[in-house]
């Protein structure tokens, strides 16, 4: 048999297969029989952690909460909401788990240089069925780290991600492939689905965002994390004026006239008339607010917009 490492993501096409139940594995992918449902050790005899299972909320079932058979353990470890982000930091970057490779017909390429990215969509979680397997990184899934699945960012590399609803975020690393659902974007771990309140809803709309090296780099040093640059309109590139910032996304718009339509609604509102843009990307229209000079000043305004507006506002760096 070839090494594992030279093979597609398995705990990944393993939960795609848990979740399509019929159809035909992806060439060269063999079965694998899915472990025992893990607890932590010594969780079965200890009824603290047996209450502090139970204060988290019940996971929902289908939708993108996770995958079929799979789900907590019958007892988790306490306090999981309080385990601590990734430790992002630069690492050379796996031999076997970024070469090209093909899931259900799907031919994926990931990620080998420094490029800035980002997207948005559907998470998912996945937990026991996949517990004290081997993940495309070659090494051992632990649901209770702060790991995720990724069809193409670099492996391993650290991601932020967060909740659209919630503003919740996480700092999680890569070290698997994975969701292959059309729509869903990340499988994050048990405890980064608590950490992210994805556990008592349906539906997880998520930003993840690649962190690259300067990243890391501010975070490590303890700095106010800053944007890229951003030009004001009619500055030059040169000047001072340039400043790096972060902006609220609002809104994404297929037509121009419904992004002025909330541009128009927020100004009526009071927002500042100057601080509200519409920008066009290809053929999507969003809707940013700002500038604002750290992530957290970001979310801060974030969660005063009023609630009548029922937006979902992501925070992005331009």
């Amino acid at each position: 048999m070839a090494r594992l490492t030279h093979l597609p993501p398995l705990a990944a096409i393993a939960a795609l297969l848990g979740a399509c139940a019929g159809a035909p594995p992806p060439a060269g992918a063999p079965a694998r029989p899915a472990k025992p449902a893990a607890a932590a050790p010594g969780a079965a005899n200890d009824p603290a952690r047996a209450r502090a299972a139970a204060t988290l909320p019940a996971p929902v079932p289908g939708s993108g909460a996770y995958y079929q058979d799979d789900g907590p353990a019958a007892v988790v470890p306490p306090d999981l909401d309080k385990v601590p982000d990734a430790e992002a930091r630069v690492e050379p970057l796996s031999k076997y788990a970024n070469r090209p490779y093909v899931v259900f017909g799907k031919r994926y390429v990931p990620m080998t240089d420094g490029a800035a990215f980002s997207q948005r969509g559907q998470g998912s979680w996945y937990g026991k069925k996949f517990h004290g397997q081997r993940t495309a990184s070659g090494e051992i899934y632990d649901m209770y780290k702060m790991s995720a699945a990724h069809p193409t960012l670099p492996i391993p590399s650290y991601a932020r991600v967060t909740s659209v609803a919630s503003g919740r975020q996480v700092v999680v690393r890569i070290n698997d492939r994975g969701p292959f659902h059309k729509g869903r974007v990340v499988d994050v771990s048990y405890t980064a689905a608590v950490k992210l309140g994805l556990l008592s809803s349906g539906s997880h709309e998520v930003s993840v965002e690649r962190l690259l090296p300067a990243d890391i780099a501010r975070i490590a040093a303890g700095a106010p994390e800053r944007g890229d640059r951003v030009v004001p309109e009619g500055a030059d590139a040169g000047a001072d004026a340039v400043q790096e910032a972060f902006f609220l996304q609002l809104g994404a718009f297929g037509r121009a006239g419904a992004a002025e339509s909330l541009r128009e609604r927020l100004v009526g509102l009071g927002v500042e008339a100057e601080s509200v843009k519409v920008l066009r990307g290809g053929a999507v229209h969003r809707v940013l607010s700002g500038p604002y000079p750290t992530r957290a000043e970001a979310a801060e305004a974030a969660r005063e917009l009023p609630g009548s507006l029922a937006l979902k506002p992501v925070v992005v760096r331009r």
